[in-house]
């Protein structure tokens, strides 16, 4: 058995300035919204010249380009438009509402979820927490991909932000099963010992997992397309984040809880 638990402040403090980087970036410059929220026109088309590479312009092929732009682009003789997609502010910001939204049912749904599967709020919670660790990992990094290399988020993004919350949640409940099992089987022993127990039996599992879904993900990243590059680099934040929330954020908190209702428990007798 790995004395996990032992370490638990070390991964907070660890995940404390991953986080502090990230939000002191989205609350200072925020997230850079392509055109998907903020209005404007897309035109994927061929030239048979070589154009510069550019923050709005994307190149998917030989002589094939997609430009982005908040403006009416024209395009000259020598370029031949493929496709011209035109989105209005109005649209863009009910996009974006939308996109919460459904980020804000899905955590709800999870928290009540995971709640009523373990019959214990706190396991939802502890759940819930992490998730909104690896989402604020997420958020935080392309804030600072945006800020420093003009990195826009798109609906694409907003995909890979919803997919993550499976994967973090999947990959804690897991975990959380294990340390269910052995709270039926033995509940005199403390409770610090059976989340090790548990984190151990499962990390090589998860690890394993992760590792799969990561290396297939850094290939597509280097050798994939401009146009899912960065909706494939999100998602392998959110996976590389999740890996990490499920046994150093996720059991750590529910430790945390257990101990605060005993020291509680024990003040009341």
């Amino acid at each position: 058995m790995i004395r996990f638990s032992k370490y638990m402040w070390l991964y907070f403090l660890i995940s404390g300035l991953v986080l502090f980087s990230g939000v002191y970036s989205l609350v200072r410059y925020g997230l850079k919204p392509s055109i998907d929220f903020s209005g404007g026109t897309l035109i994927e088309f061929t030239t048979t010249k070589e154009l510069p590479k550019s923050a709005n312009i994307q190149k998917v092929g030989k002589n094939h380009y997609i430009l982005r732009t908040k403006e009416k682009s024209v395009i000259k003789d020598n370029e031949t438009v493929l496709r011209k997609e035109t989105v209005g502010p109005i649209l863009g910001k009910e996009l974006l509402k939308k996109a919460m939204f459904a980020a804000i049912l899905a955590i709800s749904a999870i928290l009540l979820y995971v709640a009523y599967a373990f019959k214990n709020i706190k396991f939802g919670v502890a759940a819930v927490i992490a998730l909104l660790h690896d989402l604020l990992v997420i958020l935080g990094s392309f804030s600072l991909l945006g800020h420093f290399f003009g990195v826009e988020v798109d609906t694409l993004f907003v995909t890979a932000f919803l997919t993550t919350m499976s994967f973090s949640v999947h990959d804690t409940i897991v975990v959380f099963d294990r340390i269910r099992e052995y709270l039926k089987r033995d509940r005199s022993r403390p409770f610090e010992d059976l989340c090790d127990i548990a984190l151990t039996e499962t990390i090589n599992r998860s690890m394993t997992n992760s590792f799969t879904i990561i290396f297939m993900l850094m290939a597509l990243v280097l050798m994939g397309g401009e146009t899912t590059k960065w909706f494939v680099v999100a998602l392998l934040i959110g996976t590389v984040s999740g890996t990490y929330s499920s046994p150093f954020i996720a059991t750590p908190v529910l430790l945390l809880w257990d101990r605060w209702e005993k020291r509680k428990f024990r003040k009341v007798v």
